[in-house]
């Protein structure tokens, strides 16, 4: 199966359509405008969904005809991308080609059953995965933060925090059950699971926590907390230390980052 996008390439798309477009979650949409010919579309008796697309709901989208908007529901923030979702308005799918590239017309759970590497530990995730919980997708952009199309909070594409990781302030967030690298991505560009490097070309070493650990943005006990991780949560040791204030901080690869952890609370 070739791949359709750099994992930086396809974070840099959806956030860039959470942070640029004006969007609408719809259930059906990957990437329609909203238009008089769309909602019709959605709200058809054979083809669309009509229990969805009520009269009330009907009104609400055509409120937002001639404003630029783009509708989308989880999983077709993802197909519409994969598709090459242009952000034209004068087609019907926003310049989607659907199913194109090779990726077929499935549901948010269909998409992630896909997924190879799929985890409940969220301590080495790379940007570019899906996030997935029963019924809903999103994709993780890197720094704790996920792109989601949600009918929750804002009612559209938006970052929101991952909260399996920590929340973040200005963010809403979200606790997904796993997540996975697709075989529409290639994750080459960001930071391996196994074989990564430091910077002197020595391969990372896996470790585990023997008690709940605050991982640092520095080496210092005053330093920004990233986030707590539990007791057995693995962590990626680069095989540095170092000493400061009466501490052996362990320099480890979090989230794609360096950052540290008192030492004396990770084996490995």
């Amino acid at each position: 199966m070739a791949f359709i996008f750099k994992s930086k390439d396809f974070v840099a798309k959806v956030k860039n359509i959470a942070q640029n477009y004006n969007t609408v979650y719809c259930w059906g949409s990957f990437g329609f405008p909203i238009n008089e010919y769309n909602i019709k579309r959605l709200a058809d008796d054979k083809n669309g969904y009509p229990k969805i697309y009520t009269a009330s709901k009907q009104a609400k989208l055509r409120a937002l005809i001639g404003k630029n908007y783009f509708g989308f529901d989880c999983v077709g923030l993802i197909k519409g991308v994969l598709w090459g979702f242009t952000g034209d308005k004068s087609k019907p799918n926003g310049g989607t080609s659907y199913c194109s590239n090779g990726v077929k017309d499935m549901d948010c759970n269909d998409m992630f059953k896909l997924c190879s590497g799929q985890s409940a530990n969220f301590s080495n995730i790379v940007p570019g995965e899906f996030l997935w919980m029963q019924g809903h997708i999103g994709i993780y952009i890197g720094d704790g933060l996920a792109v989601e199309a949600t009918a929750s909070w804002n009612n559209k594409v938006q970052i929101t925090a991952v909260a399996n990781i920590g929340a973040k302030n200005g963010y809403n967030s979200r606790k997904w059950t796993k997540h996975g690298k697709s075989p529409f991505i290639d994750y080459s560009d960001g930071v391996s699971s196994s074989a990564s490097t430091n910077a002197n070309g020595v391969a990372n070493k896996m470790g585990k926590t023997n008690a709940p650990v605050n991982v640092r943005e520095s080496a210092d006990i005053n330093g920004k907390i990233v986030t707590k991780l539990p007791k057995g949560a693995e962590v990626k040791l680069t095989g540095k230390t170092v000493k400061n204030g009466g501490y052996t901080w362990a320099e480890i690869l979090y989230n794609g980052k360096i950052c540290y952890c008192d030492r004396q609370w990770v084996n490995g």
